[in-house]
């Protein structure tokens, strides 16, 4: 920014311009008139910075060499060409080639050129909001621009927004988007299991039946233990389930059945995860001392939420400060 405030001699002087754009393409903003229509110079900006063609001249900035190499470094400084240039293909592909979201300046034939769109979705997918209408229902642009970015599917046709392979391939990069399924793809099994095994709370956004499959849970509580509280409650009491959650998330424990609550090998297994989760238990096996004990190895606080009983016992109490000292404070 130097050049700025340099005098006027020296902003008309070629060596300094040069040296000053080849720093920050924007000093070419100073430059004297002459300077501004000097190519090598204007060049030089462009290069450095592309949205510097709005300080071009008149001549240069409708000069394809230029513009291209200013689109090269800034796709977004198609914006400052004239619109003879947003209608040139090759200049418009160099533009989207560097930056996808370029496609909003070029000329509406363009936004519908096959080509064109392809490959500014490809480099960005929300490029898709310029694209022709006739475009934005073509099912392989839009799967394309969805893999680059599941959120450009706002964009796309309403049949493509509903279509089976177009939102697999959105739930498969991140599966909080079931959330804006159809009622029928909420309940389709392949698209709840691509969503849940790389987001297991998407189980919440499924139908009851999907919520109530077994296979799909099991792939959900896989994938984040607390998805179990979304379950079926036949789910919520199936053993080998919730064993499954517990083994990974002891917090679990909350959201399944009061008969799993009061079942030692779930509990146990909850606790060795998440010492705490013994809260969660029936009474009967936080009075267990081999559960206790288990809590309060994983974690020594956790036994204060065991029985008064057990807090009250010496020879128990003495074993669990052995295990963790901590528990000392709650005996």
């Amino acid at each position: 920014r130097a050049l700025e405030y340099a005098s006027e001699e020296l902003k008309a002087d070629k060596e300094v311009v040069l040296e000053a754009v080849k720093q920050g393409g924007q000093a070419l903003k100073w430059a004297s008139k002459e300077l501004r229509a000097d190519k090598e110079v204007v060049l030089e900006a462009v290069k450095q910075n592309g949205n510097s063609l709005k300080f071009a001249s008149e001549e240069l900035n409708v000069d394809k060499e230029v513009v291209i190499e200013a689109v090269k470094q800034n796709g977004r400084a198609l914006e400052f060409a004239p619109k003879a240039l947003k209608a040139d293909t090759r200049v418009v592909l160099e533009a989207v080639n560097q930056n996808g979201r370029a496609l909003e300046y070029a000329s509406k034939e363009l936004q519908a050129d096959w080509e064109v769109v392809l490959k500014a979705v490809k480099q960005n997918g929300h490029a898709l909001q310029w694209a022709s209408g006739a475009l934005k229902a073509d099912k392989e642009l839009v799967l394309e621009a969805v893999k680059q970015s599941w959120a450009s599917l706002k964009y796309a046709s309403e049949e493509l927004t509903s279509d089976k392979e177009v939102f697999l391939e959105v739930v498969k990069q991140d599966g909080r988007a079931l959330k804006d399924a159809t009622i029928e793809l909420k309940a389709d099994k392949e698209i709840v299991l691509e969503a849940v095994k790389q987001d297991g709370n998407a189980l919440k956004c499924s139908s009851q039946e999907i919520k109530a499959d077994k296979e799909v849970v099991l792939e959900a509580v896989k994938q984040n233990g607390r998805a179990l509280e979304y379950a079926s409650e036949e789910l919520k009491a199936d053993k080998e389930v919730v064993l499954e959650v517990v083994k990974q998330e002891g917090r679990a424990l909350m959201y399944a059945s009061e008969e799993l609550k009061a079942d030692k090998e779930v509990v146990l297994e909850a606790v060795k995860q998440n010492g705490p989760a013994l809260e969660r238990s029936s009474e009967e096996l936080k009075a267990d001392k081999e559960v206790v004990l288990e809590a309060v190895k994983q974690n020594g606080p956790a036994l204060e939420r065991s029985s008064e009983e057990l807090k009250a016992d010496k020879e128990f109490a003495l074993e669990a400060v052995m295990q963790n000292g901590r528990a000392l404070e709650y005996a």
